[in-house]
């Protein structure tokens, strides 16, 4: 008599999981595309998109009662945002699936979803070099970043009627010197205000001079000891993405386990570079 068995033995069944776990990391993870502006590469539209990007348009002067408004030439310049991928892979064992102490599958699925948000991140500031307005040279011996770099930014961008809201993404160190500033060396601060409070007891800012603060790590270094950080509006830098995690799996039965490949096509580029200031900093605590 013959026996059919059903298992569910492979990881495609648990497919569904692992991205579950990774889009929600991800997703809580990444700071800098809900900051930037975002594009959908629709299937089939070729791997570079064309952002068209408008000038800003002034008025010199009235018109008289009766008199004909002037034609004004619109043109359009444009961005190029290029496809590219990325992935991470891991061959999971059958000892390890069904052995493990732990949800391996979660973890896999988190540990998924954080270099995926990483990539991204990085991408996109890596790109703050490419703005035009400086704060600070770039050198080996940076200046610690200060309230008056912030204020700075804000009116630098105001100037030139960058439209808001303006955010600004630092280091964990870089911001270190900041909060300790605004906290007195993280002693009892007096005539303390509410960012002030917010910086001794939670760690974190929000908001200065009109800028929304963020702190990550996925920032890129420009040496072992600055940082390129920026302060930007939206639409200074445009993420497109076609596929933001894709997972899949392939049975290796000679190793008794499965390879586990995440990847995610996307593309960043610099769409103003006027919209933002580059500020570079010292990256040491």
């Amino acid at each position: 008599m013959s026996t059919a068995t059903t298992n569910t033995t492979s990881l495609n069944d648990l497919i569904a999981p692992i991205v579950q776990e990774a889009m929600f990391v991800a997703s809580e993870t990444a700071i800098m595309p809900g900051l930037v502006k975002n594009f959908t590469v629709p299937a089939n539209s070729g791997k570079v998109l064309q952002v068209p990007l408008y000038g800003t348009q002034t008025i010199a002067s009235d018109v008289g009662e009766n008199a004909e408004i002037s034609m004004t030439a619109i043109s359009t310049d444009k961005a190029d945002i290029t496809l590219t991928e990325a992935g991470i892979a891991a061959k999971v064992t059958d000892m390890s699936r069904n052995h493990s102490t732990s949800n391996v599958i979660a973890d896999l699925g988190k540990l998924f979803g954080e270099a995926i948000a990483k990539r991204h991140d990085r991408a996109l500031t890596a790109l703050f070099g490419s703005f035009t307005n400086q704060i600070n040279a770039a050198t080996d011996t940076q200046s610690e970043l200060t309230v008056a770099d912030l204020h700075k930014a804000y009116a630098t961008l105001k100037a030139a009627g960058v439209p808001g809201p303006y955010y600004g993404v630092f280091t964990p160190q870089s911001l270190f010197a900041l909060k300790s500033n605004l906290t007195n060396t993280f002693a009892n601060p007096t005539n303390a205000l509410v960012v002030t409070n917010q910086a001794m007891s939670e760690g974190f800012i929000g908001r200065i001079a009109g800028i929304d603060v963020f702190e990550t790590s996925n920032i890129v270094e420009s040496s072992a000891t600055s940082a390129t950080c920026g302060v930007f509006a939206r639409d200074a830098l445009g993420l497109a993405v076609a596929q933001r995690l894709n997972i899949e799996t392939q049975r290796d039965a000679s190793l008794r386990a499965e390879e586990v490949v995440a990847s995610t096509r996307y593309g960043v580029s610099v769409l103003h570079n006027t919209y933002g200031v580059k500020i570079d900093v010292d990256n040491t605590i």
